[in-house]
């Protein structure tokens, strides 16, 4: 168990007992964000094999996207690109062996960013929730509209759909999940319960309907997989019938997902009392179940639908977003700006011809 406070407010995380030696056969750590502590969590092991756990500040943190060395993290109206400064095979005085850097941020103004993928040009992809769209950034504006749903008549800031899902074939945005499909601010809020959709962006088709706010669509291995977070599912679609199959049943608010090989890590947390989270299928499962929801990186072998391996959290952090891979990486470390560190780490490029 390792408890990450000293006067701060109490946070505990736990792994089950095969969570860390799961970590280390994958040669994987893990990232996960929380907006409602406004922090992103580096989870990776020390050399005598204990957890390591490693965390930054950044208001309102949402998506994650990993891209080779580099790491996206949408906050509250910036959107970050991290380095890893390190090169391979090489560790910090205090033994991690990636040290990322924030080297670019973006003002995006509040548009609530969430998906992140690497496009073309190494320039990120993203699910802007706001206007209802899929944008990326350029030099000169807060973000640049790519596609919107076919039922969305106009760019506008009403979060008319819930846009929040971005599934990516490569470089190519390919399918979004929204929560309804209405064309009114914040008409899916009336829909939570079987309006969700999954759009095929090349033909801007409905591929899977009657979902209850589907979130984290990604495509694996040919496969789209995505959770249902109002029944409290993961699953895949069968992108010939539209049809959502069930792997296994999540016990909490579930959002966040990434892959190690036959294995989904997905974020779950415990729900909030507010009209987002009321009236779901969700509550009436855990409800008939006799059991609490939990807060929690659950890890799910995709040839069974077992929940093999889990890091508990408690304490302050209730709420996640969204969860990532990083492969290759057994110790991550992350710089922020509240303390010098920052300044001394420089990275010179090589000498232009």
């Amino acid at each position: 168990m390792t408890d990450t406070s000293t006067s701060a407010p109490r946070l505990e995380l736990a792994g089950t007992r095969l969570f860390l030696p799961w970590l280390a056969q994958a040669r994987a750590s893990l990232a996960f964000t929380t907006y409602q502590a406004g922090k992103v969590f580096l989870i990776g092991m020390r050399p005598d094999g204990s957890l390591s756990v490693f965390e930054r500040t950044f208001p309102r943190s949402m998506g994650l996207g990993v891209a080779g060395r580099s790491l996206w993290l949408a906050s509250l109206y910036q959107l970050w690109r991290f380095e890893d400064f390190l090169d391979p095979g090489t560790v910090t005085p205090d033994g991690h062996d990636a040290l990322y850097v924030p080297v670019n941020g973006h003002t995006t103004g509040d548009i609530d960013i969430h998906d992140i993928h690497a496009g073309p040009g190494g320039r990120p992809i993203f699910a802007v929730t706001l206007f209802n769209c899929i944008a990326t950034i350029d030099d000169r504006n807060s973000f640049v509209p790519l596609w919107r749903p076919p039922f969305i008549d106009r760019l506008a800031a009403e979060d008319r759909c819930h846009l929040n899902g971005l599934a990516v074939d490569g470089e190519r945005p390919a399918y979004v999940t929204c929560v309804g499909t209405g064309n009114v601010a914040e008409s899916w809020r009336q829909r939570r319960r079987d309006g969700g959709v999954v759009i095929d962006v090349a033909s801007g088709e409905v591929a899977a309907a009657g979902l209850s706010m589907p979130h984290s669509p990604r495509l694996h291995d040919g496969v789209l997989w995505l959770i249902q977070t109002g029944t409290g599912e993961f699953g895949r679609v069968d992108l010939a019938t539209g049809r959502f199959e069930p792997v296994c049943f999540l016990p909490g608010f579930a959002r966040g997902l990434a892959f190690v090989g036959h294995h989904a890590v997905i974020g779950v947390s415990r729900p909030r009392e507010n009209r987002t989270f009321e009236g779901l299928a969700l509550n009436e499962r855990l409800a008939a179940a006799g059991a609490d929801p939990r807060c929690c990186i659950a890890v799910v072998d995709l040839r069974t639908g077992d929940l093999v391996h889990q890091l508990m959290i408690e304490g302050i952090v209730q709420e996640l977003y969204d969860v990532a891979v990083l492969p290759g990486v057994l110790r991550p470390k992350m710089l922020g700006f509240r303390t010098d560190e920052i300044r001394f780490a420089i990275r010179p490029g090589e000498l232009s011809g």
